[in-house]
């Protein structure tokens, strides 16, 4: 692979480098059509289904609760995160030299941590609410006020706005005069590292702290939620009152394991042992795939979701028959 990168000569013997080349998904010619054609097709599928979820959750009355409000705010973060990615990774697909400027790769970073710090942040609102809604049904509405629902996102936002912050920053205070070839399809901190030509040990150590609490925060209060969740559901006599009472938890567990496996299995691993092919498929996994599916594991099998599509619907088509259009009763 030939390396031909832009450089600017600084002070001393060394070159800065300006631009990074991303070397994308594959390298293989062969795989590069078909996987355009797949990643567009995944990209068009959760652009639709998320702002689908957010107009319908938006136009239907009955989905104004804290649920769907959480369930809103947390399709935004996929729209915003699958957009900050998918696009780029895509150009990679189609030409010959994926360029990206140095301020655009961290800028790209930047919003990538505060969207994904963020996801995680919002599936433990998400798992908050459906703790008092199950162990505290009485005063659901008083504990999940408006203003607690606002500050909670407000919060959400807050520490993936912080996470961002504090690891773009501690990227800006290192050397890039080298090999400027990012193996991989953004610009994400373990191949950023390996470029650089300084000591990168307190970016290592701060990845490691952030993810760590980042993860033990997040994880620990969906699991203390899920223990009372559980205790209180088993507690129920009713076959059909438990099942009920799961059913509304199934999709968001299902969701959290996925996204949290992939992204302990990318970040928690000793560098040494760690392989660039393992880390792209774990990053399509939550960059791609999980914002693609949350919309519709979160709503298709949601009864009020499907009461608000066929209400839309019956009132497209009174409206269409008003107008004088053909009409099938």
């Amino acid at each position: 692979f030939h390396f031909n990168y832009k450089r600017i000569m600084d002070t001393g013997n060394h070159s800065t480098v300006i631009e990074f080349i991303l070397m994308g998904l594959t390298n293989q010619p062969e795989f590069q059509i078909p996987l355009f054609l797949l990643f567009l097709q995944i990209y068009i599928i959760s652009m639709m289904g998320n702002v689908g979820l957010l107009l319908l959750i938006k136009t239907s009355s009955h989905l104004h609760t804290p649920m769907y409000y959480f369930l809103s705010n947390l399709s935004f973060i996929d729209l915003c995160y699958s957009s900050v990615i998918t696009p780029k990774m895509l150009v990679s697909f189609v030409s010959e030299k994926n360029v990206i400027t140095y301020p655009g790769c961290l800028t790209q970073f930047f919003f990538f941590c505060t969207f994904g710090i963020a996801d995680l942040f919002m599936l433990s609102a998400m798992a908050y609410d459906r703790y008092v809604a199950i162990c505290s049904p009485l005063i659901y509405t008083i504990t999940m006020s408006q203003r607690t629902c606002f500050l909670l996102v407000v919060g959400v936002y807050t520490m993936g706005v912080f996470g961002a912050v504090t690891h773009t920053s501690a990227l800006t205070r290192l050397s890039f005069c080298g090999n400027n070839v990012i193996n991989h399809y953004f610009c994400d901190i373990p191949p950023l590292l390996k470029l650089s030509c300084s000591s990168t040990h307190l970016n290592e150590l701060l990845v490691m702290l952030l993810v760590v609490i980042n993860s033990l925060v997040t994880t620990l209060s969906i699991l203390i939620s899920y223990i009372f969740i559980l205790s209180n559901i088993l507690s129920i006599h009713s076959a059909k009152g438990r099942s009920k009472a799961f059913s509304t938890c199934a999709s968001h567990l299902a969701s959290v394991a996925v996204l949290y496996g992939s992204i302990i299995f990318m970040y928690c691993q000793p560098a040494s042992s760690s392989h660039i092919i393992q880390q792209k498929v774990s990053s399509v996994i939550y960059t791609t795939v999980i914002p693609m599916l949350n919309p519709w594991i979160y709503s298709l099998r949601n009864k009020d979701v499907k009461d608000a599509l066929r209400k839309i619907r019956k009132d497209w088509t009174v409206s269409w028959c008003r107008h004088g259009k053909p009409c099938i009763k």
